[in-house]
């Protein structure tokens, strides 16, 4: 039979780097989830990647104070900030440029993402990674 949920806990956990502290510790705490075997899970999941990059995570608290996660991909604003090579997004986005990346660069990003995104067609998820970067003051050269 299939175990009783009793809720869902959305992060983001720089990947490698889950610790107990604030914002995770608190999280975990309030649904009554063993926070420390979190931590080792999500560490040991995410050893493989570049260490430090922000990973949304997706925690289901069962009834029985048992979980699993799902991680996914980093979004796009860190992929955009990295390929314009930029260490945070314009403070007025629309009225100031604060990097630009090409065509090429968002075709990339789309791949990284594209398991994550809700369209299958690429054009679309380039519209909508294209979109995240005006929104960031990133211009994108050729679109």
């Amino acid at each position: 039979m299939a175990k009783k949920v009793a809720g869902y806990i959305k992060l983001q956990v720089p990947s490698g780097q889950a610790n107990p502290s604030p914002p995770i510790g608190p999280a975990l705490g309030q649904a009554g989830l063993n926070i420390m075997e979190f931590c080792k899970a999500f560490n040991a999941a995410t050893q493989n990647m570049e260490q430090g990059i922000p990973i949304p995570t997706v925690i289901t608290a069962y009834a029985d104070r048992t979980f699993s996660f799902v991680t996914k991909t980093p979004p796009a604003s860190y992929y955009l900030k990295k390929a314009a090579g930029l260490p945070k997004a314009a403070q007025n986005p629309g009225k100031e440029v604060v990097g630009s990346v090409t065509m090429k660069q968002v075709r990339e990003i789309v791949e990284f993402k594209k398991a994550d995104l809700n369209t299958s067609d690429v054009d679309q998820a380039c519209k909508m990674i294209i979109g995240s970067a005006r929104s960031m003051g990133i211009e994108v050269e050729g679109a």
